[in-house]
């Protein structure tokens, strides 16, 4: 069963996708439920997710998806849902006994392009969309982005192609940090960083690759790898 304010958030999804072709953005939800802030959003689409009533898809801004809606709103509606195979359930699996529920706040960060963990490519500085990240990845006092990851560098490090890492903004980091560099002022990196003299070492995960040595002034830190997400 739906609370309320699910259900109106639902309603709304329908009506302005019905009339845009495409879902209200996160602003627009808070708004049209009068919350105070977007995390309350992020709580009932996720809530809405997991019974199956709607579905996000991964790398796209203001990407959902209606599944079907409640006997009480469909019918008459005009709704006819449009299932994506195998992407849910027909209706929501039961939690385990004694399960509780958690709501999860979740922000959403621009995601910067793409990071090389391989051979470094040009500095990507536009924003291409924005993920939904929980809250309990970041530190609420420092500024984060996000990029996705391009090469398999990184997979001992447990990081693979197409995983979207998470970066706190910042410009010095610790031995064995995994950082994005930027080389030379136009190549960015992602690699694990090591400074030795006036010379830094730029390491990959994976004997594939050697690791790079460089002069301190050709390498710049603009942020460390604290989360990491990935789509099945």
């Amino acid at each position: 069963m739906l609370t309320r304010k699910q259900i109106q958030l639902l309603e709304f999804i329908q009506a302005r996708m019905a009339r845009d072709g495409v879902p209200p953005s996160f602003d627009e939800m808070k708004l049209a439920l009068d919350l105070r802030s977007k995390s309350g959003i992020h709580r009932l689409v996720t809530a809405l997710e997991e019974r199956g009533f709607i579905r996000r898809l991964p790398h796209r801004a203001r990407a959902l998806e209606i599944l079907r809606l409640p006997d009480n709103l469909s019918k008459g509606a005009g709704f006819q849902p449009r299932v994506i195979a195998g992407s849910a359930p027909e209706r929501p699996a039961p939690a385990p006994r004694g399960a509780m529920e958690v709501a999860i706040s979740a922000v959403e960060l621009p995601v910067m392009g793409r990071i090389a963990a391989g051979v470094p490519i040009e500095a990507i500085s536009e924003v291409s969309h924005h993920i939904a990240v929980p809250s309990t990845m970041l530190s609420a006092q420092d500024s984060h982005y996000a990029l996705e990851v391009k090469g398999d560098s990184m997979i001992e490090a447990g990081i693979n192609d197409g995983d979207v890492v998470v970066i706190r903004e910042q410009t010095t980091a610790e031995n064995g940090d995994i950082v994005v560099a930027l080389v030379e002022g136009f190549e960015a990196t992602l690699k694990r960083y090591r400074r030795k003299g006036g010379m830094i070492a730029l390491e990959a995960a994976n004997p594939a690759y050697e690791t790079r040595v460089l002069p301190e002034d050709k390498v710049r830190v603009q942020g460390r790898l604290v989360g990491l997400i990935r789509s099945y």
